[in-house]
């Protein structure tokens, strides 16, 4: 199975470094120096990582075969993407893959329907869900144990308890605010 670690950002200086956006609990692992990944696009790739290091809050590497800001630059937004064994959990109890979340049914405790979820963003104060409505519209719902309740792998399902306005049509809101 795959699972995207990272996505390359912008060059860094003038000897082949990029910045990475790193989507992974285990980046010394996954991005450690002689890694070799797959790409998306697979045309950028594999790449393997020569250093890796970290300035000013920025994970930072080079890739044998990219030695100037020019390659460096071609690389921009490529997904870097790691083969894992199938049979390999998070070792935390309440820690998840993005591909056990995506396309989880997201209900609130009531059993109310409010989407599916579409796919992770991954900040970096707290991951994001972003979930489609039956509707085809879109709300964001943060990943945080005070709003995201239970996750119900069987069940294929996502319960949460939102904060008034978090999920609320905006109609709704509107209403509300007009008979106050």
């Amino acid at each position: 199975m795959q699972l995207v670690v990272a996505r390359i950002g912008r060059a860094h200086g003038i000897k082949g470094e990029v910045t990475v956006e790193v989507r992974t609990d285990e980046p010394e692992l996954r991005l450690a120096p002689g890694a070799v990944l797959a790409t998306d696009p697979a045309s950028a790739g594999p790449l393997t990582i020569e250093t890796g290091r970290v300035h000013s809050g920025r994970l930072l590497l080079r890739f044998e075969g990219v030695s100037d800001r020019t390659g460096a630059e071609a690389l921009r937004n490529t997904l870097l993407i790691a083969e894992i064994d199938p049979d390999e959990l998070p070792e935390g109890e309440d820690e998840y893959y993005d591909h056990q979340l995506i396309d989880l049914d997201v209900i609130t405790a009531d059993g109310t329907q409010v989407g599916r979820i579409t796919e992770i963003s991954h900040l970096p104060t707290q991951d994001l869900f972003i979930v489609e409505r039956p509707d085809g519209s879109e709300v964001l719902i943060p990943f945080v144990e005070e709003i995201v309740s239970e996750i119900d792998l069987e069940e294929q399902r996502a319960v949460i308890t939102p904060p008034p306005g978090l999920i609320d049509d905006r109609a709704e809101i509107a209403s509300s605010r007009d008979e106050s």
